[in-house]
């Protein structure tokens, strides 16, 4: 038992222990009802990594997890079989790189069989947006970027994309008002909005 938890909080294991742990306490928010399993899917997107299809935070789990595991059985291994000094010192960076891709693929796979359990909850339809004002969510707002938060009518969020033709000052927590969606580009197109007319009562 010395062994592994030496292991553990030795390089290079100490690094996914830490993350291993924050994961821990995430899911024991969750359980708690204080956070949602899907809370950081607006602010993540693992499906260029292969890891699409389920909460961003069930991916990160399962990264974690087996980065962890890998990088522990490593670890032990490899103070078992080579010698004190350089040579291991020098192979310890290489069972974290190496416990980081076994981790990535086999989360690759283990993420497939899982997409059925959490099916994409179809939103409200975009034309319900049209008319409402919005709260933006970068720090600028121009013909090529900018993403907002807005409310539907049913009293639900979403982090949306928009857009402005022109200059006009639209910055991180000011209102705009959505006056059209652009089918093609998938986007909103957003102008400013006294906060004043803002009927839902956003809050910056």
């Amino acid at each position: 038992m010395g062994t592994f938890l030496a292991a553990a909080a030795g390089f290079p294991t100490i690094v996914f222990t830490a993350a291993l742990v924050v994961v821990v306490a995430f899911w024991l928010l969750v359980a708690v009802g204080v956070t949602e399993s899907g809370s950081f899917d607006a602010d993540a997107d693992f499906r260029p990594w292969g890891m699409g299809g389920v909460p961003v935070t069930v991916a990160f789990s399962l990264l974690t997890a087996l980065a962890w595991f890998v990088s522990l059985a490593g670890t032990v291994l490899l103070d078992s079989t080579a010698s004190p000094g350089l040579v291991r010192e020098l192979l310890r960076p290489a069972v974290l790189v190496v416990a980081m891709v076994v981790a990535w693929r086999v989360t690759r796979v283990l993420v497939r069989p899982l997409h059925r359990l959490f099916p994409a909850a179809p939103g409200p339809p975009r034309a319900d947006f049209i008319g409402l004002t919005c709260i933006i969510r970068t720090g600028r707002v121009d013909a090529g970027f900018g993403r907002a938060e807005a409310a539907a009518h049913d009293g639900s969020t979403t982090v949306i994309q928009v857009r402005q033709p022109g200059d006009e000052p639209l910055t991180y927590g000011s209102t705009g008002l959505l006056y059209a969606y652009d089918e093609a580009g998938g986007f909103f197109w957003v102008e400013p909005c006294d906060a004043a007319l803002d009927p839902g009562g956003h809050a910056t």
